[in-house]
């Protein structure tokens, strides 16, 4: 049985108190809510803070509801299972609800984290394993190594970004706020990314994301495709976020399209999305945003299935994504 390693935790009430233990911890601290990311990582070893500061009693982390101007105003320590099945989430913003439902399992759900979700450690099939089959090849680059066995020359780390609700976020032109030792700050969720598996958030160390904006859709559409082997449980090996508004003729006046889970950080593919503007959706238009996005999802030998068969699947959910913002989702 794999067991945690020795730590201590902390059970901050408000965010000031959480972000100065976080701050005087240092680089054996880190923040925890849900745990379904975390803790299985300890266990593995692959992190090993010392200090565990749990933020699910800090009231602010916990609102979910609308501001006046329809903005969605998601507390970071929401669970998957509340957001999810709120109504107001699954009739105004029902991508994001569809895409929360596709994450892991119901217990798990009960467990996660919206915010955790988007702050999702990257993965790959040489670093997700435990610790003597690490050992056993000489550790990778992202934790004791210095070789990324996805690639061995290169000098950067490949491990994907698999978050599912990250995408949608995205293609949403969602907002976080942070809140560290100077206060609280606000970024567009893309910018929350690097595109590096080992340095993969903006987000500094000691910051606490403390909640998730989304602007009202206000006649937009939104729509979540997601590939993986099972039906439950897995990460994704593919994940497609489109959005699109329409003005009063019934076309396209903006789109944007976003791909998980091939690469370290959510891919917005403007080009794809720039094919859809101006028209109805029309299949000839698909066939075009559809040949665009499927030149950037370039997999590697870092997840499930093999390299080429996931290739072909992106255009398959890239297509799937867009007829999804069809009136009736076909």
């Amino acid at each position: 049985m794999l067991r945690l390693p020795p730590h201590d935790t902390s059970f901050p009430t408000s965010i000031a108190d959480a972000v100065a233990l976080r701050v005087n911890a240092g680089a054996v601290g880190a923040y925890v809510a849900g745990g379904t990311d975390l803790y299985p990582n300890m266990k593995r070893r692959q992190q090993e803070p010392r200090r565990v500061i749990d933020v699910r009693r800090i009231p602010e982390l916990n609102r979910l509801e609308v501001a006046a101007d329809g903005t969605l105003v998601i507390g970071a320590g929401v669970t998957l299972t509340r957001f999810m099945r709120d109504a107001r989430v699954r009739a105004d913003w029902p991508a994001l609800a569809h895409a929360a439902s596709d994450i892991s399992t119901p217990l798990l759900q009960n467990m996660g984290t919206v915010g955790g979700n988007l702050l999702l450690d990257t993965r790959c099939n040489y670093y997700d394993q435990g610790y003597e089959w690490r050992k056993a090849i000489n550790f990778c680059m992202k934790k004791d190594g210095d070789t990324c066995w996805v690639a061995p020359s290169s000098p950067r780390c490949w491990a994907v970004q698999s978050s599912d609700l990250a995408p949608v976020m995205v293609a949403l032109n969602a907002r976080v706020v942070l809140a560290g030792p100077d206060g609280e700050r606000t970024i567009p969720v893309a910018a929350l990314y690097h595109d590096d598996g080992m340095a993969f958030l903006t987000k500094r160390p000691e910051e606490l994301l403390v909640r998730i904006e989304v602007p009202a859709l206000t006649g937009a559409r939104a729509s979540y495709q997601k590939l993986r082997r099972r039906g439950a449980f897995d990460f994704p090996v593919l994940g497609v976020a489109a959005w699109a508004s329409f003005d009063v003729a019934g076309q396209v006046s903006e789109a944007r399209i976003v791909l998980g889970a091939v690469g370290s950080h959510p891919k917005s593919v403007p080009e794809a999305a720039a094919a859809l503007v101006g028209g109805t959706l029309a299949d000839d238009q698909l066939d075009e945003a559809v040949r665009l996005a499927s030149k950037l999802a370039k997999p590697l030998d870092n997840t499930d299935f093999t390299i080429g068969w996931r290739k072909e699947m992106a255009s398959v959910f890239v297509r799937r994504a867009l007829k999804g913002l069809r009136p009736g989702g076909t």
